[in-house]
């Protein structure tokens, strides 16, 4: 039961990086899935897959690595030109955190009314103040939104299920662009975006692992957690989509239509999936370059939070624009070599059985 309860942990702590802020919000949703009504659902499934498949071998690989950070991971995918998606991905990890806190300053001046300067330095403030503790509880604090996520998920789909204004059969011809073709590419696209925002921080929490088998079963239980997040919040969005098609935060108007209450809790749901998706990726780019919890590393956390908090004034989605797909490619490049890692050792197990 105690291997089972750990597994958990890494799988709530997964999902907690890898939702970000576009996925509460419905941006992300919306994008990559809703636009092509019930052909997303494919896109959905195969996201879903990939997070989980992806997410076993990397907290696999990382936990027989002893992994802190992902470089060594990455070596070992890449080998010589490993140091290149190294650098890479360090900077984007760096990228997305500084759009995680636009959307965070963005959220509070949405929500609660709070000027958007104030809301980004506060979230700031928060995650470097969480980035001073010890890793155990670091994870701690990535898992501790994903239970009131999936409530709040579970009761807007439920609720829109049966209220919602488009009905399962009408849903094709509600939509602008119902494509069978788009909706599997998106769910590719997707699905290595959702992973190399979360794949650093998998490494280091499988390397944290007591054994490969319970933070591969954690990278699974993420990624099924994640399927099912991301299908019922596409339903959401399908059975309104006329409504909130042209929202900037669709998920807090459908969420609003339930209940001032429900759109509160949204809010505050939102802004601590943003707090983990930064907390994960800050302590990814910083451990990467330092021995966490050092001098060096207080030093570096201290100068990245702030140069991440002044460029964050570019705007929320003026960055999404220009990161996201360049992190999506990224993301499949990984997937393509863990994939063929994969192949090649079940090869060369073959052989040795024979």
């Amino acid at each position: 039961m105690s291997n089972v309860k750990e597994a958990t942990k890494i799988g709530f702590a997964y999902v907690g990086v890898v939702v970000g802020a576009g996925f509460s919000t419905g941006q992300e949703v919306m994008k990559f899935f809703t636009h092509y009504g019930l052909y997303g659902y494919i896109g959905v499934i195969i996201s879903g897959i990939m997070l989980a498949f992806f997410g076993r071998q990397v907290a696999k690989i990382g936990t027989a690595l002893d992994a802190n950070e992902h470089s060594s991971t990455i070596n070992y995918l890449f080998g010589k030109y490993g140091i290149i998606i190294d650098y890479v991905l360090t900077f984007f990890l760096f990228g997305i955190s500084v759009t995680m806190i636009a959307g965070a300053g963005s959220a509070f001046e949405e929500s609660f009314s709070i000027p958007t300067w104030l809301g980004a330095l506060l979230m700031c403030i928060v995650i470097y103040i969480t980035l001073l503790l010890d890793f155990d509880k670091i994870v701690k604090a990535l898992g501790i939104v994903t239970p009131f996520l999936i409530v709040i998920i579970l009761i807007i789909a439920g609720y829109f299920f049966v209220n919602g204004h488009v009905s399962i059969a009408e849903t094709n011809n509600a939509v602008e662009n119902p494509s069978l073709v788009w909706g599997i590419i998106q769910g590719f696209v997707y699905g290595g975006l959702a992973f190399s925002v979360g794949f650093s921080t998998l490494v280091a929490i499988g390397g944290d692992a007591d054994k490969r088998r319970i933070s591969g079963l954690g990278g699974i239980i993420g990624g099924v957690i994640y399927l099912v997040l991301l299908a019922l919040i596409n339903s959401g969005l399908l059975a309104e989509y006329p409504n909130i098609k042209n929202v900037e935060i669709p998920t807090l108007a459908l969420a609003r239509t339930i209940s001032p209450i429900i759109g509160v809790a949204l809010s505050i749901i939102m802004l601590m999936v943003m707090y983990n998706t930064i907390l994960g990726l800050m302590y990814s780019f910083t451990a990467r370059f330092t021995v966490p919890f050092s001098k060096k590393y207080i030093i570096l956390l201290t100068i990245a939070m702030a140069a991440a908090y002044g460029l964050s004034f570019v705007g929320f989605s003026s960055l999404i624009d220009k990161l996201y797909p360049a992190m999506g490619v990224i993301g499949l490049v990984i997937c393509a070599a863990i994939l063929v890692k994969y192949i090649n050792r079940k090869k060369e197990n073959e052989k040795h059985i024979a």
